[in-house]
């Protein structure tokens, strides 16, 4: 979560963040359908996984279990305490920070992943040229987001802000999300959608 997202007290919104079906991910089909795309989405191997806005870390626990090396970011104390109970034991740490600029050094991360953020800072270009300066030479960004009525970011709007980030030797894939009603636990008609991006 981000400084810009203020108005909203996530601490007090901790407590019952999970019973969402995708937030929890308490739904084995649910759960299941998460770990799927994130294994399309993140290396094979073993692999430095920043998790940005992390929440509860149901995301971050799914990457744990897949074999990879966690950190999680949160402004709230509260969430960032059930992602830790939620991976005790695992291969993760979580520090309390700003999504946009966590407090972690540069190139130190095979994949930046985040989930529904973005589209609530405040200058989504900077915050991208920021987070690519967090990612490894052949690395990628993993970014979840939508447009939600009048909220969100389109999709054609994100490919845009990244378009100067990738090189001649990069891509961006877009895979649309709205039409897996397992992710949401639940049918969905706004714009859900996760960019994969390789600079």
């Amino acid at each position: 979560m981000s400084e810009s997202e203020a108005n909203v007290d996530w601490d007090a919104e901790a407590a019952a963040f999970d019973e969402e079906p995708d937030h929890g991910l308490r739904d084995p089909e649910v759960r299941r359908a998460w770990a799927d795309r994130l294994r399309a989405w993140l290396p094979a191997g073993a692999a430095d996984i920043l998790d940005l806005g992390c929440g509860t870390g149901s995301l971050s626990l799914l990457a744990a279990e897949q074999g990879h090396h966690v950190t999680g970011v949160d402004l709230s104390p509260a969430m960032l305490a059930l992602a830790r109970a939620k991976l005790a034991g695992r291969d993760a740490v979580f520090l309390i920070g700003d999504a946009a600029v966590p407090p972690v050094g540069e190139q130190r991360f095979d994949v930046v992943l985040v989930r529904h953020v973005l589209w609530a800072l405040p200058d989504p270009a900077r915050v991208l040229r920021y987070w690519r300066g967090l990612v490894r030479p052949g690395g990628r960004l993993v970014l979840i987001e939508g447009r939600w009525g009048t909220v969100g970011i389109p999709a054609d709007r994100l490919t845009e802000l990244l378009a100067p980030l990738v090189s001649v030797a990069g891509h961006v894939r877009v895979e649309r999300l709205s039409d897996d009603p397992l992710l949401w636990g639940k049918p969905v008609d706004d714009e859900r959608y996760a960019v994969v991006a390789v600079p």
